[in-house]
């Protein structure tokens, strides 16, 4: 049997209480396996499908833009981490589901944790559990309604006791729809 090594726990910033608990839940992983948490955060709203500000700004503006993110991104979560130095940032100019996939290919993580910001809650351009449901790498959605509701994608539910995820205590997500992602 394959056993999953988990070199770094991957998370997408969401600034909201439910992001906050999503982030929490990512870093105690990334403690309990002395792995590196990566924060990564996108120019667009990944999580608003409406949200097209790296696409509508010149390469000039989108540079400004990203300078701003990065250090509004590393204030927020470097406080939030605490003495915990194991944290790397990554502010990404492409798609979500096309960024995502090629970390994962260079392994820059091996467990996906979001903010499950609403029940009908969208990222990368379709439901949330379908995007979750369709990554190759395990996912945990954490929220909406309280920092212990956990619902985990197939991969990860396979590693629920490596994941500090108590089965009795997680939903599976199953995919929904067939909204294909955006590029």
């Amino acid at each position: 049997m394959t056993v999953l090594s988990v070199d770094a726990v991957g998370f997408c910033a969401h600034y909201s209480e439910v992001g906050d608990w999503a982030f929490d839940f990512a870093l105690a992983l990334s403690r309990r396996w002395s792995a590196p948490l990566k924060v990564f955060h996108f120019l667009s709203d990944p999580y608003n499908p409406d949200d097209h500000t790296a696409e509508e700004l010149s390469k000039r503006e989108r540079g400004t833009l990203a300078v701003q993110r990065e250090r509004e991104l590393r204030l927020y979560y470097d406080e939030r981490a605490g003495d915990y130095l194991e944290v790397g940032f990554r502010l990404c100019e492409d798609p979500e589901w096309t960024e995502l996939h090629r970390c994962l290919l260079i392994r820059e993580f091996q467990v996906l944790v979001l903010g499950y910001v609403t029940p009908a809650a969208t990222f990368a351009g379709r439901p949330i559990e379908d995007f979750a449901a369709a990554l190759v790498a395990p996912v945990v959605l954490v929220g909406p309604t309280n920092r212990h509701e956990l619902h985990v994608n197939p991969q990860a539910a396979l590693l629920s006791d490596k994941l500090v995820v108590p089965p009795d205590r997680s939903t599976l997500i199953k995919q929904r729809s067939a909204v294909p992602h955006r590029v």
